[in-house]
């Protein structure tokens, strides 16, 4: 977990390398169900019907050997893989004949046939975002949770986990990441109905066909009532017009709200969440967590996310309080368009607070009464200095401190060049900007340009123990390293506005 590297070119406030390099490990692996002939590119349709009919015409000694073969190669590797070869047997049921009847042993080797194993870091590793642990002790050491992006093959990315501590000192380790990472357990969320009208709006759908449905549902509502609805809808289609088009939307938007739960016995640093809705099927990327504290005293942990369907973005909300289970669910709202929603660890003014880059290019404050929608956003920051001439961007969600709302923000410059910088906030009108950084805080090393993608330091949020803040960055959206500053420091390098 550490390692000699190069530092980043730093900027008027003092960083501290911590020698923490997080590099992509090819080994770690899932496993997947697989379809021949469904590759993600290549014609031809689904081999699986020929799979099946080899696999029955083997004789029961050839059965056995493959089994055992399957067993010394891959069993090391991960846990349960039995009771996954079953799981995908059993999709493929349908292709067998009636009355046909498999020993136990063919149909482990039937679901094995339909699984490959997924490189969840064959690429890179990157788009860090650090948050205290759930669970603390009392040592006045701070332990604390990394979320990862992954990139494997086809570019396709999905979201990890790695925990560590920082001293009081401001020391920070990393924990070694458990041996078999998995991937949750997925089933059906709640629908928020009003984001479901607002994403309906921007299809142009949301019209009679849509209120039939929707203005009798409650404003959160499962699939299960929705199918009662749609079916209302189905049986009223001859009086009504495009009814097909709004039921095939409907069906699509309720596919991206989804829980997943992942067994007590996976460390989280084994916990992988993977790409379940429509929305996300090419990835899930840069993911913002933020440690929310509700007015009661209460936490969730909220992480904002890009998800990306190989053609199309959008935002979406990840939520857990224990990194055990997760719900997650679209964003709508014009401030929530493209990448960069942060959400504020706290309300502002009585309403939720997010940094927005809605416009792809500058920095911005959102508002809203509902975590899942936001309507507009005010800009407070546009491109003006050479480093950030291309587009500004966050680096995460800000950071409380007495002076006011730290801003983490990144800019990308000539060369494509992204540099760490930073903002002040005005604490109770976060649209008022108290302080800027005049350069970068972190700049990507000369002497080291390359990586998957060249000449970036780029980060999704950091936090603070005592006057420590814990940075971590990707670099060349390769590898992870961390860096630490004074909190105290850096708030003074600021400048301020008259």
């Amino acid at each position: 977990m550490t390692g000699a590297m190069t530092g980043p070119t730093t900027g008027p406030a003092p960083v501290t390398d911590t020698g923490v390099l997080l590099p992509a490990d090819p080994t770690r692996v899932i496993t997947r169900f697989f379809v021949a002939g469904r590759e993600d590119s290549g014609p031809g349709d689904s081999r699986a019907g020929g799979v099946v009919d080899r696999i029955l015409q083997l004789d029961d000694a050839q059965v056995t050997a493959a089994l055992a073969e399957l067993d010394r190669r891959f069993q090391r590797r991960h846990q349960a893989l039995h009771d996954v070869f079953r799981q995908h047997a059993s999709m493929v049921v349908s292709l067998i004949g009636d009355g046909e009847r498999l020993s136990a042993e063919r149909v482990l080797l039937l679901g094995a046939a339909f699984t490959h194993e997924y490189a969840i870091e064959g690429a890179a590793l990157c788009n860090p975002s650090a948050v205290l642990h759930p669970v603390q002790d009392a040592s006045g050491d701070a332990s604390f949770v990394i979320s990862v992006r992954g990139i494997g093959e086809g570019h396709r990315s999905c979201i990890g986990f790695r925990t560590g501590r920082v001293t009081a000192a401001g020391v920070v380790t990393v924990d070694a990441p458990g041996p078999f990472p998995r991937a949750g357990v997925s089933t059906p969320g709640l629908n928020d109905r009003g984001v479901v009208h607002v994403m309906l709006a921007a299809l142009d759908d949301d019209h009679e066909n849509a209120a039939y449905v929707l203005d009798s549902l409650p404003p959160f509502f499962s699939d299960a009532d929705l199918d009662a609805r749609l079916r209302a809808l189905t049986a009223d289609g001859a009086t009504r017009r495009n009814t097909v088009t709004t039921i095939a939307n409907l069906r699509a938007l309720a596919r991206s709200s989804y829980c997943v739960a992942f067994p007590p016995t996976t460390g989280l640093s084994e916990r992988v969440l993977w790409p379940q809705a429509p929305a996300e099927d090419h990835g899930m990327e840069d993911a913002r967590f933020v440690r929310f504290t509700h007015d009661d005293g209460t936490v969730t942990y909220y992480g904002t996310y890009t998800a990306y369907d190989g053609a199309n973005i959008a935002q979406h909300l990840l939520e857990t309080t224990d990194f055990a289970s997760f719900t997650a669910s679209p964003v709508a709202g014009a401030a929530a368009k493209g990448k960069g929603l942060a959400l504020f660890p706290r309300k502002v003014g009585g309403r939720f607070a997010a940094l927005s880059r809605s416009d792809r290019e500058t920095n911005a404050v959102a508002f809203s009464d509902d975590v899942r929608w936001w309507p507009e956003a005010t800009v407070i920051q546009s491109p003006e200095a050479a480093w950030e001439i291309l587009q500004l961007g966050n680096c995460g969600p800000p950071i409380e401190t007495e002076q006011g709302w730290l801003v983490l923000t990144h800019g990308v410059g000539p060369m494509r060049t992204y540099a760490i910088g930073a903002l002040l906030l005005d604490l109770d009108d976060p649209a008022h900007v108290l302080g800027w950084s005049d350069g970068p805080i972190l700049s990507p090393p000369i002497d080291r340009p390359g990586g998957y993608v060249p000449n970036v330091v780029y980060s999704c949020g950091g936090f603070v123990h005592g006057d420590t803040l814990v940075l971590p960055y990707g670099v060349a959206d390769q590898s992870i390293a961390i860096a630490t500053l004074s909190i105290d420091e850096l708030l003074g390098s600021l400048h301020r506005g008259v």
